[in-house]
């Protein structure tokens, strides 16, 4: 009860979750949708006629970059065609099974530790480390509630629109009960220009970012930063990460391409094209309007 009350305290926070969740406000088209989200959000307001910043680009490629084959790219199981047909299977976590619902799983016959994500959606995870702990009325009310999301109505990311709604169970890639740090390159024009490194998302969630060469930027957004180190030592097989990524990217105007170091062995996460779905600002102005300029939208 403390918590509803704490919510509707934050009259900002209401609007934001009435817009997004409440079936009503799907009549409202996209592009008036996103300007009244992002001034929400950004507290700016968003002009389509003069995007500037990497958030306000983010937007507007939310509304005219729509490739048909985007939906592919973002469904966390079709993209695994894709993965094997432009790099190789070889850097595809391997799969365990995939599921129209839940009642169709046998979890007998999955390991102790694994990983269930859902296909059309982002965010909705669920990290087994113990099979035996897991509360399995809870995780079924959870799976029916994700499955029946779209993904689309919430930022109007386009490519979630028609994504079949499915599960995924892949293994679990860690050799410990750590979730492996998440490296997500960033492309423009299908080129790598910058790396997020996320730790402990699960958890106590970090954020570092470098540039290609390896340097740790100043650029930050919101995260802690880890300060157990002051440059994280860089994955052996980053060069292999960037090639690919470049790979991956061609022919987009911006994607972010997530991948897992895991034993020296690089795992292919999934594909992005808007990161933080524009909503994400910067600590400082002049970074949203840096690599905003990195976009190239004509």
């Amino acid at each position: 009860m403390n918590k509803i009350i704490k919510f509707f305290k934050k009259p900002k926070v209401c609007i934001i979750y009435i817009l997004s969740y409440f079936k009503i406000f799907r009549l409202l088209p996209d592009k008036l949708f996103l300007k009244l989200k992002f001034k929400l959000m950004m507290n700016k307001k968003l002009n389509f006629d003069n995007v500037q910043t990497y958030n306000e680009k983010l937007q507007w490629l939310k509304l005219y970059d729509r490739k048909p084959e985007y939906t592919k790219l973002v469904d966390k199981y079709g993209v695994r065609e894709y993965i094997a047909e432009t790099i190789g299977s070889e850097y595809l976590i391997p799969l365990l099974g995939v599921w129209d619902s839940f009642e169709d799983i046998d979890f007998s016959k999955l390991p102790n530790k694994f990983v269930l994500k859902y296909t059309h959606d982002s965010g909705s995870v669920f990290i087994c480390k113990d099979k035996s702990k897991i509360d399995y009325e809870q995780l079924k009310k959870d799976s029916k509630k994700w499955l029946k999301r779209n993904y689309y109505w919430v930022h109007r990311e386009w490519p979630y629109k028609n994504v079949k709604p499915r599960i995924v169970c892949e293994q679990f890639i860690s050799d410990n009960d750590q979730t492996p740090d998440d490296y997500k390159v960033l492309c423009f024009n299908g080129k790598a220009k910058l790396i997020e490194v996320h730790m402990d998302r699960f958890a106590n969630h970090k954020q570092d970012i470098y540039d290609i060469d390896w340097n740790k930027t100043d650029i930050t957004q919101g995260y802690d930063e880890d300060s157990s180190y002051s440059i994280k030592e860089k994955p052996k097989e980053f060069d292999r990460m960037i090639e690919l990524s470049e790979k991956l990217a061609q022919n987009k105007a911006h994607v972010r391409i997530d991948w897992f170091v895991v034993n020296d062995k690089l795992y292919f996460g999934e594909i992005t094209f808007y990161d933080g779905s524009g909503y994400a600002p910067f600590d400082k102005e002049e970074h949203d309007y840096l690599i905003g300029s990195w976009i190239n939208l004509d």
